[in-house]
């Protein structure tokens, strides 16, 4: 599909409804959106491409906006494959095209394009650097780590557009989703907060780094690579990238994790989630880890302010869904919270002491009130003990 964000700039991107994975691991129920842009001017830019699933439709899109004009540069903010697929063809079908990136992205370009020829044909740019198109200029900012080294951003000047490259995307395809404009009614938080969180969660500081840079520019406009423009909204998505990015607590809450074998950790853990509500904690999100969407119960981790881990033993160690789930945080930078442990056991606990090690090794958590262990199945004299956590937890 094709849509107009003003005369002078399109939008080409391409909507993938049958795809489950994104990056193989991500679910995407409602599809994704491959955003690409073109600026209309003097000269003509296109920016960024489109994964190869969507190649074909993505080129039509390309062509129906051009009208038969030949493009003059190919921006390529970020080259992961499902931005960038469609760039040796470009540069095969406009034999005057000059590909315009950062110098880590040219380095990079050959790995994923064998034999493409390049000599003469690329742009370097750098910190601040700009591109004249006639009445449009893009101004390009480095972006390093957002999520990929060589990411750049790109400030279109006279519209005051930013192109943010995969800063403030999100899951889902634009049609399933609500359209191409995130209006207020449109629930942007909630994929835009999985997204971020299990695609640039480890990179805060890279990301309040731009966010330094872009605050000062008047940005009217903001064009990622995933998921629907930001206008009306952006006040709104700038805050909450600003809470994301430095690890700050966005909602009041308590988020339960529990990764149960036989049913008894979860009965236990959804008691106690239960006497956090019946002592008026506002908000008490849960999980069952061994079932529900991981990348959901990432973003709720870093969604709320205190995480209560339940799990069970195993093999001596840790239930694998558990280990797996903390794992994932330690890796994407999980900090700056509050953690209470509920172990299971039915000879030899060791739930707690692995969870306690994984906890202790991530930056800023503290962990809150004295472990709780089970034995088999939660009985009556387990509830004192539960009590006595839900209170610790629920103290300031």
């Amino acid at each position: 599909m094709t849509q107009t964000i003003s005369p002078a700039v399109r939008y080409i991107g391409v909507d993938d409804n049958e795809l489950d994975l994104f990056e193989s691991q991500y679910l995407v129920p409602e599809g994704m959106s491959y955003n690409s842009y073109v600026i209309l001017d003097e000269k003509i830019a296109v920016l960024d491409t489109s994964d190869a699933r969507t190649a074909g439709a993505w080129m039509k899109n390309l062509e129906d906006v051009l009208q038969g004009r030949q493009p003059d540069y190919l921006i390529v903010h970020h080259m992961e494959p499902d931005h960038s697929a469609c760039a040796a063809a470009l540069l095969e079908k406009y034999p005057h095209l000059t590909l315009v990136a950062t110098a880590a992205a040219l380095k990079m370009l050959p790995q994923f394009f064998e034999g493409v020829q390049l000599e003469g044909r690329t742009r370097t740019v750098g910190e601040g650097d700009t591109l004249a198109l006639g009445a449009h200029t893009l101004r390009f900012l480095l972006a390093p780590m957002v999520h990929w080294p060589e990411v750049m951003v790109s400030f279109e000047e006279t519209e005051k557009i930013l192109f943010s490259a995969d800063a403030f995307g999100k899951f889902g395809a634009l049609e399933q989703t609500g359209g191409f404009w995130c209006t207020p009614d449109y629930d942007w938080a909630c994929e835009a907060r999985r997204y971020y969180f299990n695609i640039c969660g480890k990179y805060g500081p890279q990301v309040q780094r731009l966010l330094a840079k872009v605050s000062p520019l008047g940005i009217r406009t903001v064009c990622p690579l995933h998921g629907p423009m930001l206008r009306d909204t952006l006040p709104e998505a700038l805050r909450l990238y600003d809470i994301w990015s430095s690890y700050g607590v966005e909602s009041e809450g308590v988020f339960v994790a529990y990764a149960s074998i036989h049913g008894g950790t979860a009965e236990a853990a959804e008691r106690f989630a239960q006497m956090l509500r019946d002592k008026g904690c506002p908000k008490v999100a849960t999980s069952d880890l061994t079932r529900d969407d991981l990348g959901e119960a990432i973003e709720d981790a870093f969604r709320y302010g205190t995480l209560v881990v339940a799990a069970s033993s195993y093999d001596a160690g840790l239930f694998p869904p558990m280990y797996d789930f903390l794992w994932h945080l330690q890796i994407k930078g999980w900090q700056k919270r509050r953690a209470a442990i509920i172990e299971n056991g039915s000879w030899a606990p060791s739930a707690g002491r692995v969870m306690t090690e994984m906890l202790s090794a991530m930056k800023e958590v503290e962990i809150v009130g004295q472990k709780v262990t089970l034995r088999s199945r939660l009985q009556a004299a387990d509830i004192p003990a539960l009590e006595a956590l839900a209170d610790a937890v629920l103290a300031e």
